[in-house]
């Protein structure tokens, strides 16, 4: 069995989290915020490895759409970065250091110098960089140490002279109320000229190797997990199974399942109003709609409308809130006593709004900032319960219906503002939401013109499970079947290994689209990732607000850009069309 640094560091802290990760190997999807310490951590070891613009590319690929917030740690990046790499020498980056007892990572190797600079054969030193102003905590560290000894071990012919720390220090300010986003980036700027990353030797102890072999004897000796809290339950992605006591585990049967057959389709579609949204959904097969906007002249499907329900007893009014009907109907749906194949809600922000109201009277609460801002939390994580509750039922197919929210505007680096378009869902929920769904897709329309559109970039929203390489089809049930089906046999030929075959897409032009990565378990099964040692603990910063805008409708179809005038004897007008475009950032190759 193969240990490292960070698996026995994660027992040492708390037990039950160890537990959850490397005996259970329960995975969970990263926090989604700006600041997450995985990715920045990620960013800047890339950045010192192959410079700014690969680190901001690291970075951004992490997210489904950037946010001011984003905007804000790409400046620190960018001014942090070039300053670190100046204080490190040139060498190897990314060194491995395996054997059957240990595995670790170096972040750089670099033969040792001596006189007139000349490098001294066989001999190195190591540098760790950490991204972050907790400097004591690692001096006590032992990785170093460690890394040392089981580098000489498997390369007995090289030694390591010197180890260092390369400390980059993290601007952790947050925006005031009286401050606009400009004001508040160039107090960023000032507080970055005032911080200098420092290089901190460290003197090699053999007596922390020892402990740690000490340690590593005893938690693998372990037979009880107990949970330890402290601060540090704030930022663990186990929170929610070890504080709530979630049930987290199911067997299931002990066989292979087909993947190619698809048995489930869980859709997300958002758009403007009257766009035909609910139209389409109603196309699918034996419709059941949980309805709350009372749009449902135009379909046929049966419906059920989630609303506050009020009733008389002599002079007595009683009310049921409507998030207590969304939640009976789930109870009963979940039996499955019922013939429906197509479950549809419609709308999904209507239901989040619900759940708030529902979540103010059972807290005694009128906005979530009553509770010391901990409602937020509260009301989402309801929310998210619940919808996972539908989401795991065992009906054909699952279709979620928003609006679009087209009021957000993001405040690029150089002052130019981009239109956001996206759901009409809170942010943080609608990022969840998107990672319980195979594809999210968004209907736009012109004229007579209805397009349902996978296009996803950083001022579009988008994301699911399946990767769409068609980016816009006509509003038709049997072409969103052909997409639908195509994207799902791409999906398992990439898990087998395999190039999908060239097929033909119904009346569309093809772009990549960009989701979130998910985390993948790695191969070997006690090994543990580069990115846990990264980041063990680092805090959590805040951010937002924005101004003056350059709207962006980049989005329109393309069948509808190469749309020719109408012939002179014709008497049929087009309005003309007003093109409005995104100034994006440069970046190579682009």
């Amino acid at each position: 069995m193969q240990i490292s640094h960070s698996r026995i560091e994660c027992f040492e802290r708390c037990p039950f989290k160890y537990q959850m990760r490397y005996c259970n190997k329960l995975l969970t999807l990263p926090a989604d915020n700006a600041d997450n310490a995985l990715y920045l951590g990620t960013a800047l070891h890339t950045g010192l490895e192959k410079g700014v613009d690969e680190a901001i590319k690291e970075y951004l690929s992490n997210y489904t759409m950037i946010s001011d917030e984003i905007e804000n740690e790409i400046i620190k990046l960018e001014k942090v970065i070039p300053m670190a790499s100046k204080m490190i020498p040139k060498g190897q980056h990314e060194v491995k250091i395996e054997d059957e007892d240990f595995i670790g990572y170096i972040d750089l190797l670099t033969p040792a110098t001596g006189f007139h600079d000349s490098e001294i054969p066989n001999v190195y030193d190591i540098y760790d960089f950490k991204y972050s102003n907790n400097i004591k905590n690692y001096m006590d560290s032992d990785q170093l140490h460690l890394y040392k000894y089981f580098f000489e071990k498997n390369n007995p012919d090289k030694k390591i002279r010197n180890l260092y720390f390369l400390f980059v220090p993290k601007v952790n300010i947050k925006q005031k109320k009286t401050e606009t986003l400009q004001q508040f980036r160039n107090r960023i700027i000032d507080e970055l000229n005032r911080v200098e990353p420092s290089l901190v030797k460290i003197e090699y102890d053999k007596n922390k190797v020892i402990e740690f072999l000490i340690r590593t004897k005893r938690t693998l000796e372990a037979t009880e997990y107990p949970k330890v809290f402290g601060w540090l339950c704030n930022y663990c992605e186990y929170a929610d199974y070890c504080k709530k006591g979630i049930d987290y585990m199911l067997l299931p049967k002990n066989e292979r399942r087909n993947i190619e057959k698809i048995e489930k389709k869980v859709i997300w579609i958002y758009g403007a109003p009257f766009s035909g949204k609910t139209t389409f959904a109603n196309c699918f097969p034996d419709p059941l709609m949980l309805n709350t906007d009372g749009n449902i002249k135009f379909v046929d499907a049966p419906y059920i409308s989630i609303k506050d329900i009020v009733t008389t007893t002599g002079r007595m009014t009683n009310r049921k809130l409507a998030w207590e009907n969304f939640k009976e109907t789930i109870e009963e749906l979940e039996k499955k006593d019922n013939t429906f194949k197509t479950i549809i809600v419609d709308l999904l922000e209507d239901c989040y709004e619900h759940c708030r109201l529902y979540m103010y009277k059972q807290m005694g609460i009128t906005h979530e900032s009553d509770d010391s801002f901990k409602a937020w939390d509260k009301v989402r994580t309801e929310f998210l319960s619940t919808l996972k509750r539908l989401m795991n039922m065992d009906y054909e197919n699952i279709i979620l219906i928003s609006h679009e929210d087209t009021s957000k505007d993001i405040t690029k680096r150089g002052g130019d503002k981009i239109t956001a378009i996206k759901p009409n869902l809170q942010e943080k929920a609608a990022n969840k939401v998107a990672g319980m769904v195979d594809i999210v897709a968004r209907i736009v329309v012109d004229g007579d013109n209805h397009i349902l559109s996978f296009k996803s970039d950083e001022v579009v929203f988008g994301g699911g499970r399946l990767t769409v390489s068609t980016r816009e089809i006509p509003l038709d049930y049997d072409a969103f079947l052909e997409v639908y089906d195509e994207a799902n046999k791409n999906a398992v030929a990439k898990m087998n290994g395999e190039l999908p075959k060239e097929t033909e897409k119904p009346k569309a032009t093809t772009s990549g689209r960009k989701g979130r990565k998910a985390t993948k378990p790695t191969s070997e099964e006690e090994t543990p990732s580069k990115q846990e040692e990264n980041n063990e603990n680092e805090g959590v910063n805040d951010a937002p607000v924005s101004e003056e805008k350059l709207i962006v409708t980049d989005d329109l179809p393309e069948s509808l850009k190469d749309e020719k005038p109408p012939v002179e004897d014709e008497k049929t007008e087009t309005p003309q069309k007003t093109r409005r475009t995104r100034k994006t950032r440069g970046t190579k190759n682009e």
